[in-house]
């Protein structure tokens, strides 16, 4: 489905630096279904694409036809100019929105599960609850942040995790969010969704490792744009099936420079966790910046995921 525009039906603040909204279709015509773990690109003008999970508390059902979305922006300190538009809506802007995409779903089954949220990523983790709730699947909820005035959602929470969740306020605590401990803790067959701040993802990954945890055990979404870092340098990708050759500068990836020349490689995350721009490399070595390869797969240097991943040789050849 193409992208449709929608207008802001509410805009709230729940913390001060936390405002929800509510977005519904201008004709007022039903919106696309979801799951939990789904989210929508918002396109906004002169800035380019943000992603926002979706929430939805009531009822798993409410989202499978639902009237409207509802998300949540935090206001990033450092803003490249998406938070700072997204705050500055106000009820009766209009927004173009692609339709539900998911990355991040909700395993089946009947185990029980575990849910780490770190202050805003606790937006997917409240549909999961919600979704794991109607099923009567055990769970345990463990949502942390800075100070309790950052936490936002915390009376749903409490409505829907009750005696199993777990509210961590680093300043009440004196102290971060145990997450090693937490990993420890858990029974071999309970899975882990997680979504936070980069550094705790990149944290959780490094621990399952380190525990041998087995692939797939661990799931979490990222939505922080990748990074330019010092010492980056330009090469060459080339296309096998056209021969045609691009230079790929340090502040690109090769998926933006594909994109610029009218190029349609398939993509959806641009930040290296979802897969679906994995693409076979022919020759050379690429440089895996990833969250999705195994230490194997990285190691034979036969695929990489084209909207992170640089060269560590001045040229790649692709099979695209």
């Amino acid at each position: 489905m193409d992208q449709f525009e929608v207008v802001v039906s509410k805009a709230e603040a729940l913390t001060p630096r936390i405002r929800e909204f509510v977005l519904a279709r201008v004709n007022g015509a039903p919106m696309p279904g979801w799951a939990a773990g789904a989210h929508i690109d918002v396109h906004l003008p002169d800035v380019g694409r943000r992603s926002y999970s979706l929430i939805e508390t009531a009822s798993p059902r409410a989202a499978e036809h639902p009237t409207a979305y509802r998300i949540a922006v935090l206001q990033e300190s450092r803003s490249h100019g998406g938070s700072s538009f997204m705050h500055g809506l106000k009820a009766g802007d209009r927004l173009t929105i692609s339709p539900p995409a998911n990355n991040f779903p909700l395993g089946s089954g009947a185990g029980e599960v575990a849910l780490v949220a770190g202050g805003i990523g606790v937006t997917p983790l409240l549909t999961m609850a919600c979704e794991l709730n109607a099923a009567k699947r055990p769970f345990s909820f463990y949502y942390a942040g800075r100070s309790r005035s950052e936490l936002a959602f915390l009376g749903e929470i409490e409505r829907l995790a009750s005696a199993s969740a777990t509210i961590h306020a680093d300043d009440e605590a004196g102290r971060f969010f145990d997450l090693e401990g937490l990993m420890n803790r858990l029974m071999p067959d309970v899975p882990l969704y997680l979504c936070g701040p980069l550094p705790m993802i990149e944290a959780a990954i490094a621990l399952a490792k380190r525990m041998n945890w087995p692939q797939g055990r661990l799931h979490f979404e990222i939505f922080t744009a990748p990074e330019e870092k010092s010492g980056d340098s330009a090469f060459e990708v080339e296309l096998k099936s056209s021969g045609r050759v691009y230079e790929i500068p340090a502040g690109k990836t090769i998926l933006d420079v594909l994109l610029e020349a009218g190029e349609d490689p398939m993509h959806d995350c641009k930040r290296g966790d979802c897969g679906i721009c994995q693409t076979t490399v022919i020759s050379g070595i690429p440089d895996h910046r990833d969250y999705i390869l195994s230490d194997s797969e990285k190691a034979s240097n036969k695929v990489m995921q084209i909207c992170i991943s640089r060269a560590k040789t001045k040229r790649l050849v692709l099979d695209l």
